[in-house]
């Protein structure tokens, strides 16, 4: 990767030159992150999904708080994004996770910021379809981590392996009711400060999906933030109450599904 964080284009260099920054590597997402004190600049291979994603992100300014684009180019098969960093606490922040009243407040407020927005021009879809594609490819090619699936996922009383739950997944296909969708409504995405919602991040799935997608994302989210999974337990905070605070009934069935279908990416 040195050839490539040496190799920034002009437009990022001017911006960025001589500026302290601390460095997230390569992880999952096989990007790098650069976070200055103003900026982010993240650089991955470009792909569809990440032209997208800028055209989602341009098309959001004014409508949602996101960070905004200062310059991105893309050089020898590589995205360099440089973007305004958003501000606040992201929503798994102690502080918030010490406040389940206001933190289940502000995530429900922020899931109607996102479905108030009027999808009619949106340039994205999410094609359920083509994520089952690839959910198949995965399957196929065994790059689905076993170890990193909720327990009650396979075994007894769930699916016996990938592939029978793929076959689930393509004969339980909900009916969507499209809004506007984060695509990765998950704790460290979203962003308070001063009592409001301050800003959305890492965008690359955003665009319109059925609206419990978001829902079920931020569901398990909140659980396992409060639950022990990522370290830290937190008492007091209780997942349905962000139903709740959105005046719904849980549709637990395509809470479910959307949930099982991310567990094979």
């Amino acid at each position: 990767m040195g050839d490539v964080i040496n190799n920034l284009p002009e437009s990022i260099r001017n911006l960025t030159e001589g500026k302290p920054f601390e460095t997230n590597d390569f992880g999952k997402s096989g990007s790098l992150v650069r976070v200055y004190d103003d900026y982010v600049l993240k650089i991955e291979k470009e792909c569809p999904k990440i032209a997208q994603m800028v055209d989602v992100m341009r098309w959001l300014e004014g409508k949602l708080p996101v960070p905004k684009i200062l310059a991105t180019e893309v050089k020898d098969g590589y995205r360099y994004l440089l973007m305004s960093k958003v501000q606040g606490r992201m929503a798994c922040d102690e502080y918030y996770m010490n406040r389940p009243e206001e933190l289940t407040t502000l995530l429900a407020e922020a899931l109607r910021m996102l479905w108030s927005i009027d999808i009619s021009n949106c340039p994205k879809t999410f094609d359920l379809s083509a994520e089952l594609e690839e959910a198949k490819y995965r399957v196929e090619h065994n790059l689905v981590d076993l170890d990193d699936m909720e327990p009650e996922t396979f075994g007894e009383g769930g699916f016996k392996n990938p592939q029978e739950l793929l076959q689930w997944l393509y004969d339980h296909q909900p009916v969507p009711e499209p809004v506007f969708s984060h695509g990765d409504f998950c704790l460290p995405n979203v962003f308070f400060e001063n009592g409001k919602v301050s800003g959305f991040i890492d965008l690359g799935d955003a665009g319109i999906a059925d609206r419990w997608y978001d829902i079920a994302l931020g569901y398990r989210s909140l659980k396992h933030n409060a639950d022990g999974t990522y370290g830290k337990t937190y008492e007091g905070v209780n997942p349905d109450e962000l139903f709740a605070k959105l005046g719904i009934e849980p549709d637990w069935e395509k809470i479910r599904y959307y949930i099982l279908l991310d567990e094979l990416f």
